[in-house]
């Protein structure tokens, strides 16, 4: 019937050869889709694949970069304050304007690579950025002032403390921070973090401890002063800390500038602030000696540290989860303990020491935890 009708109709054959043309070229296009498709969905599990082991990766590489900035300022400043030499110790007031310098230029070169190397655009966003709103850089310099102040003090710290017992009772920068930011900001904290900071407290208590000393009574008296004082700019320290940070937070909410615009705002004012206190408080050995009297390559490590670090960690700490954060100021702690121990031998860790850093430890890590809601169990 097919070829009677293909040869009284010619044109039926043609319209029927088009047709099964059509759904030839129809099948084999949705074969091809098919084919196209599983290729777009394997290519986007294996980039999906990439991108969360490159997470991963990032997460642990910002877990190295924070312990070794921690540890290694914590360790070299202490070492630059403690090492016996012929001539004069370098003034920490002068280490403190020098990280600001290194901090700005840093920070100019920072602004300058996003904004393809263009001098004019440089000089544009500084003006426009800094110049043209007084009003919200004149706000940086109370932060500013405050982060001065904590940056000697933390030379004082050191010049007093052994490194272990600096890197756990700094940890009260967390309380701190976090009062201000429930009076400041009307943050709420959790029952966790009630109870990290009652725990924090009590460790911190046990770290500060008395120990019983073998020695002369002049000796006792001088390492109990020297404690003292140490304790004190820790204190003092770790109070500025946590009302500069949440102050600075609260000046963060309300513009939308590049951190690195603030950062080099920070500096300025930090670099007169630092002035100020090498020419009231060390004017004399400065004209003695000089403004870089005392220096050497291991007092421009700390500098370097002091200036870079800071920046570095504003660069990774995106990837850095409040847990990761924990277990970098726990790895930190513990490597400033063992080098305090076998290395610089200024530290003797007793039972109640090492209770206090396990409570300090183990606040940090309650502290950023986060319950998951009741009516939310599963985690994507």
């Amino acid at each position: 019937m097919y070829s009677t009708l293909s040869a009284t109709h010619p044109s039926c054959t043609c319209e029927t050869r088009e047709t099964r043309a059509r759904a030839l070229t129809f099948y084999y296009m949705t074969k091809q889709g098919h084919s196209s498709l599983s290729t777009v969905s394997v290519s986007l599990d294996v980039s999906s694949i990439s991108m969360s082991s490159n997470t991963s990766q990032l997460k642990y590489v910002s877990l190295g970069v924070l312990v070794l900035q921690t540890t290694s300022l914590v360790l070299t400043m202490r070492y630059s304050r403690t090492l016996q030499s012929d001539g004069p110790r370098y003034l920490a007031s002068s280490a403190v304007v020098c990280a600001e310098v290194l901090k700005i230029v840093a920070c100019m070169l920072l602004v300058f690579k996003d904004h393809s190397f263009s001098v004019r655009a440089l000089n544009r966003v500084l003006k426009e950025e800094i110049i043209n709103k007084p009003l919200l850089t004149l706000k940086l310099a109370i932060p500013s002032g405050i982060y001065t102040l904590q940056n000697n003090l933390l030379y004082v710290a050191l010049s007093n403390l052994d490194a272990a017992t600096y890197q756990v009772t700094y940890q009260l920068k967390i309380l701190t921070t976090a009062l201000f930011s429930v009076s400041m900001l009307g943050k709420k904290l959790g029952i966790y973090q009630w109870l990290s900071l009652v725990i924090l407290m009590t460790g911190i208590a046990l770290v500060q401890w008395p120990t019983e000393v073998t020695s002369s009574t002049k000796e006792l008296d001088l390492t109990t002063g020297s404690q003292l004082m140490g304790l004190l700019a820790v204190l003092v320290a770790c109070f500025s800390s946590g009302f500069a940070g949440v102050y600075f937070e609260k000046i963060l909410k309300e513009s939308k500038q590049s951190v690195w615009i603030r950062n080099i705002q920070l500096g300025v004012f930090g670099l007169i602030f630092g002035l100020g206190g090498v020419f009231a408080y060390d004017g004399e050995r400065v004209q003695e000696n000089g403004f870089f009297q005392g220096y050497t390559s291991l007092t421009w490590t700390v500098v370097a540290l002091q200036a870079l670090g800071g920046l570095v960690i504003a660069a990774v700490i995106k990837y850095a989860d409040n847990i990761l954060k924990g277990f970098a100021t726990s790895i930190s702690i513990i490597l400033s303990t063992l080098i305090s121990y076998f290395l610089l031998e200024d530290f003797d860790p007793t039972s109640v020491f090492f209770l206090g850093a396990m409570l300090v430890i183990a606040a940090t890590f309650l502290y950023g935890y986060e319950s998951t809601p009741a009516g939310n169990t599963s985690k994507v």
